[in-house]
């Protein structure tokens, strides 16, 4: 599509289900990967990154079952190989997020970098360092980013992140869950995503708190077990059709969605 023509002047009006998060959905789904179980994802929203994920997936030799909800059910235990092809990571940058959780979960992830980008021209060098402060060894070459844990297994670790980093604080967040020790991640990203991701970790059995603050801590545990969770709703989406409904004088019913994760788009309207 080249291009939207857009006949205005008229008043919205109606209602319309608000669709799941994406920004919350891409690291659940790579969440799935610490449990020693099947995890059920719901309310997954019908978008091509969600499918690209599910693909990486199906790659790695996990097959993934969806129902006509598009409810996904992912088992990684039949995991086959802990490599993210570059074919399929430079298309979504988000794949980065299966990173942490090979690592943490299987002791070794080959992850190319997002979009060939290079160290440094987006704030992938703070996965890295996030991980190495847990004790991984790292190498970047080829494009990939190949990471090692330790033996024994990652190291619970105080880290503090010199550039608030969303995908940054829920990699090394995941990572975290099943690390030895206590881990304390400081300037750490506070968008309802990470608090979501926090949620349903803890949902598998994480011991996580501070998320939604600037101060995350997590205590490892040795398993995450089966969990079914259910994605939050997009606050983008949500916001930009009440914006849409003001401007035109209209009058629009918003559902599936949720008035706590837009309290500065409400406050704006009012």
């Amino acid at each position: 599509m080249d291009k939207l023509i857009i006949t205005g002047g008229h008043r919205l009006d109606g209602e319309i289900r608000i669709s799941g998060a994406k920004n919350a959905a891409l690291p659940i789904l790579a969440a799935t990967l610490l449990a020693d179980g099947p995890v059920t994802v719901c309310n997954l929203p019908h978008l091509h990154d969600i499918t690209t994920m599910i693909e990486l997936f199906g790659r790695m030799g996990i097959e993934p079952v969806i129902d006509e909800k598009l409810s996904v059910e992912i088992d990684a235990r039949a995991i086959k190989t802990l490599v993210a092809p570059y074919e399929l990571v430079k298309t979504m940058r988000a794949s980065i997020l299966v990173l942490g959780p090979m690592v943490a979960r299987f002791g070794y992830a080959e992850v190319a970098l997002p979009g060939g980008c290079a160290i440094g021209s987006r704030p992938v060098d703070l996965h890295i360092r996030g991980l190495e402060a847990m004790g991984a060894i790292i190498d970047v070459e080829g494009g990939y980013i190949k990471a090692k844990a330790p033996e024994g297994g990652l190291i619970g670790a105080h880290f503090f992140f010199d550039v608030v980093s969303v995908t940054g604080t829920e990699n090394i967040m995941m990572a975290a869950t099943l690390a030895r020790g206590r881990s304390v991640l400081e300037n750490a990203a506070r968008e309802p995503e990470v608090v979501d991701l926090a949620n349903c970790l803890i949902a598998m059995g994480a011991k996580i708190s501070g998320a939604g603050t600037d101060t995350i801590t997590i205590d490892g545990v040795e398993r995450l077990h089966s969990a079914t969770y259910s994605v939050m709703p997009d606050r983008i989406e949500t916001g930009t059709y009440l914006v849409a409904a003001a401007i035109t004088g209209g009058r629009v019913k918003l559902k599936d969605t949720d008035p706590t994760i837009l309290e500065a788009v409400l406050l704006k309207l009012q």
